[in-house]
């Protein structure tokens, strides 16, 4: 009898402690197991830069060719910026299996190629360009950033106006430089990797196993989001902004109308010039007020990148509504909500400006998917 009993315990045990490891496995791999699909396109070394603080000229900044050669204007919604078209509705049905996945070698190659002569004519370039640093600023003949702190919504919010001479210097860069789910790294160890000017953090695609990923240039991934009651936010090799919804259009077809980078996240802030979000609005779950990361458009080349604090007794944090304000306010034509929370970070000339936090009860930056950044 006593054997009996032991046995139906001793298969429920065995069964319960192999699904609860199951499940746990399955845990760790969605959300903190490492899985990198795809290295980074190799490219030239980018070129190193030596500033020298507080305004004091130095002769190591490079310029770069322009990122612009592609001057097709298909028929489509219009963007945000000045006016150009770009393609919103449903254009050629997607391919599949080996034509679709040479078109996205072929994409990476075009892209890599294209990178190298960016890096070689910046190299050229290097010895006529002169720069300016101080502690919230920089300036050479293609790159200004000016970064300006204000107070607002019981809010510390760090206000960066980038103007540039090429939409090259716009750029992003991948965690580890490698594409796959969970490979993080922080916002100021990428932004260090890639030489940048200013970064910040861009939309976490690594937490997420579908939505469209293309950066500068390659398309990563292209099966579209289960959600699609965000759109996205695509820069073209232009260095315009337009915005699209994955339900509308495949990532083939954005990358043959020249997407350059795409950020998907959201929501939209302002399209058009004007607040398109309401007081209501909340990405996901989120709190009302949180640290927050937006990157907008003004006019052709002219961009504004925001970071603001949250979460601590000296900081709030932003209403997706409050975000939407200030980027209006400060001139942007589109705007667009990226990752924010602990995400959310800045950092200038190396050095994190914001005060990044997860609970508010330490100041340290999240690991990231990826970064948008300013450099050569």
């Amino acid at each position: 009898m006593k054997q009996f009993l032991k046995k139906p315990f001793v298969y429920a045990t065995v069964f319960g402690v192999t699904l609860a490891s199951l499940n746990t496995y399955a845990l760790l791999r969605t959300y903190l197991i490492p899985s990198v699909e795809r290295a980074v396109p190799q490219t030239s070394s980018e070129s190193s830069l030596e500033w020298i603080a507080d305004g004091t000229e130095s002769t190591d900044s490079a310029g770069s060719a322009d990122n612009s050669a592609d001057t097709r204007k298909p028929d489509g919604t219009t963007d945000g910026s000045s006016g150009r078209k770009r393609p919103g509705g449903r254009g050629s049905s997607r391919k599949s299996g080996s034509d679709s996945s040479s078109e996205n070698q072929t994409s990476e190659n075009n892209s890599s190629s294209s990178e190298k002569s960016s890096a070689s004519q910046s190299s050229d370039s290097a010895s006529s360009a002169k720069s300016t640093l101080t502690s919230n600023s920089y300036s050479d003949g293609n790159i200004s950033v000016q970064i300006k702190t204000v107070q607002a919504y019981d809010t510390t919010i760090y206000i960066a106006d980038v103007q540039l001479s090429s939409a090259a210097y716009l750029k992003t860069a991948l965690a580890q430089n490698s594409f796959g789910r969970n490979v993080t790294e922080k916002t100021s160890a990428m932004a260090s990797s890639h030489n940048a000017i200013l970064a910040i953090n861009g939309d976490y695609y690594g937490a997420n196993s579908r939505g469209y990923v293309i950066k500068n240039g390659v398309l990563y991934r292209d099966t579209a989001r289960k959600d699609t009651s965000y759109d996205d936010l695509v820069i073209y090799r232009d260095g315009s902004f337009g915005i699209v919804n994955e339900s509308s259009v495949t990532a083939q077809e954005l990358i043959d109308n020249g997407a350059y980078n795409l950020f998907s996240f959201g929501p939209t802030l302002v399209q058009n010039g004007k607040v398109v979000v309401s007081q209501n609005d909340e990405v996901g779950r989120a709190m009302a007020n949180n640290p927050r990361t937006a990157i907008g458009i003004i006019d052709d080349l002219h961009y504004v990148m925001v970071v603001s604090d949250g979460r601590t007794s000296e900081s709030t944090g932003l209403s997706l509504y409050e975000l939407a304000q200030i980027m209006q306010q400060y001139g942007c034509k589109t705007a667009y909500n990226l990752d924010g929370g602990g995400s959310s970070t800045m950092v200038f000339n190396g050095q994190v400006v914001n005060n990044p936090t997860t609970n508010g009860n330490k100041i340290s930056e999240r690991a990231v998917s990826d970064i948008v950044y300013i450099g050569y």
